[in-house]
């Protein structure tokens, strides 16, 4: 794979050394300071998460009534994206683990989605965020489905349509964010069996089958026996406006979870990398990486919230492990230094991102396109001057 040398950035060791030891000192202004501030906001978090569960849920239990039903299943949807994405995805990165607090450890903590804990870890945690964008190495760049580089060989008989295979994904987010973990792309193309995948088929099946039986079994189940002092149907009448509540909010928490995720990795103007990248990378060319690799959403602070914090994309990429409610703090730190050493930093509200995300896919759904893998190379860090 012929890839292109980024022009932007750092041009020396010196300048490049100059850049992590700037972007090392965001990060320990931060962590130094965390305490009693973070862990009241992560238990804020919880509780809001809990309220709005038991809010949505209590609504439709008064049936198929619109106002009541359409009100109950945006609270619960709202509840699962706060749990999925500034709750859950946050924890799991150890984000709260000085707290020493059992509900909050990165290493235990469930979430509400099909996903399991351990996969997504694993996956996301350590694979995408080593090796962010880099192609052969990244398996979320793109999930394996989706053509968004000229990197990728084009493939007549399923491209073309990828626009639409990238609708069901975000209908079905969290089931296919769980199939991921077993690797189905390289499955389908017969480089790995099932066999290979099955403690990890095993975790994601069980996580299936307990997130069916919450949504799909138990809480219908629970509202048909409570409405059956009222007669047969309207147990039955209850059972399903139920069922369909919790499979809407599940719609809600997917595409909105998808759509956010998109525009932070996804965007026109985000960079795709060579493997040679990863040869002697310095933690500064890896700094150097995360920025050209993300994308950030502009917004106000329930932007923020909704999505996690993951509108600060770049910043998250930079500091996983830093708690999230402190991004929007060093976001214009973080693009001071990004100004200083001429690297993009990419950013725009929800809109105009997610229009480029489609543009990209589309683009990418027909042979060429300009997108290359970049390999990061300073001048003097090439052998001969080294």
């Amino acid at each position: 794979m012929t890839s292109k040398t980024i022009t932007v950035g750092p041009r020396s060791m010196e300048e490049m050394a100059a850049f992590e030891r700037e972007m090392d000192s965001i990060r320990q202004d931060v962590m130094r300071k965390l305490g009693d501030e973070d862990a009241r906001y992560i238990q804020r978090i919880l509780t809001t998460v809990r309220v709005l569960e038991a809010a949505g849920r209590a609504l439709m239990m008064f049936g198929w009534f619109p106002p009541t039903w359409l009100l109950g299943a945006f609270l619960l949807g709202c509840a699962k994206i706060i749990d999925n994405m500034e709750l859950g995805h946050n924890v799991m990165h150890g984000q709260f683990n000085f707290m020493n607090d059992p509900r909050f450890q990165g290493e235990t903590f469930e979430w509400d989605n099909t996903c399991p804990k351990e996969g997504w870890r694993h996956t996301h945690n350590y694979v995408h965020h080593n090796y962010t964008n880099v192609i052969g190495k990244d398996r979320d760049f793109g999930y394996g489905m989706l053509r968004l580089s000229s990197d990728l060989r084009w493939r007549w008989f399923y491209h073309p349509i990828q626009f639409f295979y990238m609708l069901l994904l975000m209908v079905l987010f969290e089931v296919f964010v769980g199939l991921h973990e077993i690797q189905t792309d390289k499955l389908f193309a017969g480089k790995i069996k099932l066999a290979d995948m099955q403690k990890e088929w095993n975790l994601v099946k069980a996580k299936m089958w307990r997130q069916v039986r919450k949504d799909y079994v138990a809480w219908p189940l629970a509202a048909a026996v409570l409405a059956l002092p009222f007669g047969l149907q309207h147990a039955w009448d209850l059972g399903l406006a139920v069922l369909a509540g919790n499979a809407l909010a599940n719609l809600i928490r997917n595409v909105w979870a998808a759509a956010i995720i998109f525009c932070g990795h996804f965007t026109d103007e985000i960079y795709t990398f060579d493997k040679k990248c990863l040869e002697n990378e310095t933690k500064g060319q890896w700094y150097l990486r995360q920025v050209l690799g993300s994308s950030n959403i502009k917004g106000s602070k329930l932007m923020h919230l909704m999505s996690g914090n993951l509108s600060h994309q770049v910043e998250h990429h930079l500091f996983p492990d830093m708690p999230a409610n402190r991004y929007a703090e060093i976001a214009p730190k973080v693009q001071a230094v990004c100004r200083k050493y001429n690297v993009p930093y990419n950013t725009g509200y929800f809109i105009p991102q997610l229009f480029t995300v489609f543009k990209r896919v589309v683009r990418y759904s027909f042979p060429g396109g300009s997108q290359k893998a970049m390999a990061i190379q300073v001048d003097t860090m090439l052998p001969e001057h080294a």
